[in-house]
């Protein structure tokens, strides 16, 4: 190319940069030499902001993974606070909003999961109202409380005592086949309650033991402490003794019936307790068992269990005692089988006995929503 030519195209590309048009009467060389480095130019131009869109692309992903998990974050902590229904759901579509804005669509699919797990958890959000004035309800496992309501008051605990009562038997591997005889020392001295096990009674220490636990017979119950080694004097010391050995540093035992209103604990201290008997199988055994039958002299009595919800195919119960005198209502301990969690429930002073078997379907109504509400949870984050 020649050095005219040169200083011509020069120009003619300048005068590009600025939107001259070419003059027409230009060489048609050079009219071919400047299209072709105008295609190139505009070309270059296309690439390098393709380069500038996707650094810019890079650069702010970081920024917006991390506003989507903070979107989902927010989220999940406004489903898992206990708050109003309203309040709830503003909270959810702000974290969606948020999520949208700054997460993108995955961020913002994430909270949706998070939503449909507030929706569930709901119901898991408030504690159930409970008529009995302690609760205390617990993981057997983790020992994580998940429900508490007076759970460190002192009070009467009825026949609960005999929870006690068989399991100082059952450590004492006193025979369970030796004969023992209902006698005067065994009659209620504290409410003048009476006994299909008449004075003369003869049975062995397995049924005496296995009629005080299901059926919470006072007489049976009374005549294990009697016969234990040392009186029932030397069963009480012991029964206190093992009070202190579990932690039941609120519990005291005066006689191994439950009937005297000073036998006293908390519902705290006796979910140790429950947990202690539920390790001894024979003691699981004979307070979930639904009925049982002993003879006595021509006749044979028949007992059933005094917690009806043993009978109940939908629970799953590996432990329980009920007890009641007026001055401790009506009170019962359980370990049941919950959504998948071995679960401590103590209800002391319930009005009645409905208000008391209510109180336990509330509270596992309320423990299968918890674990519904952390399932949907999990699933949330996984597809989050």
């Amino acid at each position: 190319m020649t050095y005219g030519k040169l200083q011509w195209l020069r120009r003619a590309t300048a005068a590009l940069s600025l939107g001259v048009t070419l003059s027409l009467v230009a060489p048609p060389s050079l009219m071919a030499a400047t299209a072709s480095v105008k295609k190139k130019s505009v070309a270059a131009q296309k690439v390098k902001a393709k380069v500038q869109a996707a650094s810019k692309a890079r650069a702010g992903a970081p920024h917006a993974k991390r506003i989507g998990k903070k979107a989902v974050l927010q989220a999940n902590a406004s489903a898992a606070r206990p708050q109003s229904g309203k309040a709830r759901r503003a909270a959810v579509i702000a974290a969606k909003s948020a999520a949208v804005a700054g997460g993108g669509l995955a961020a913002a699919s994430a909270v949706n999961a998070v939503d449909y797990k507030s929706d569930a958890a709901s119901s898991a959000d408030e504690l159930p109202r409970l008529s009995a004035n302690a609760v205390f309800v617990m993981d057997q496992n983790s020992h994580e409380v998940l429900v508490s309501k007076n759970d460190k008051a002192v009070m009467p605990i009825a026949s609960l005592t005999k929870l006690m009562t068989g399991l100082l038997v059952a450590d004492a591997r006193l025979s369970l086949d030796e004969e023992i005889t209902i006698t005067e020392d065994d009659l209620d001295i504290y409410k003048g309650t009476g006994s299909r096990l008449s004075v003369g009674t003869r049975l062995t220490r397995g049924e005496a033991m296995h009629l005080a636990l299901m059926s919470s017979e006072n007489r049976a119950a009374h005549a294990l402490g009697r016969t234990y080694p040392g009186g029932v004097a030397n069963f009480v010391r012991l029964m206190n003794a093992k009070a202190v050995e579990l932690g039941m540093r609120d519990t005291r035992y005066v006689e191994p019936t439950g009937l005297s209103v000073e036998n006293r604990s908390s519902a705290r201290d006796l979910a140790l307790l429950v947990a202690a008997a539920y390790q001894r199988p024979l003691l699981r055994e004979f307070t979930t068992s639904q009925s049982y039958s002993v003879e006595s002299g021509r006749r044979v009595l028949q007992y059933h269990n005094s917690n009806r919800l043993t009978a109940d195919p939908k629970w799953d119960i590996g432990l329980q005692k009920t007890g009641y005198i007026s001055e401790a209502g009506r009170c019962m301990v359980m370990s049941a089988k919950l959504a998948g969690r071995q679960v401590i429930m103590v209800f002391l002073d319930a009005a009645d006995k409905s208000a008391r078997i209510g109180d336990a379907q509330r509270v596992r109504r309320y423990v299968e929503s918890v674990a519904s509400a952390d399932a949907l949870e999990r699933l949330a984050w996984r597809r989050g």
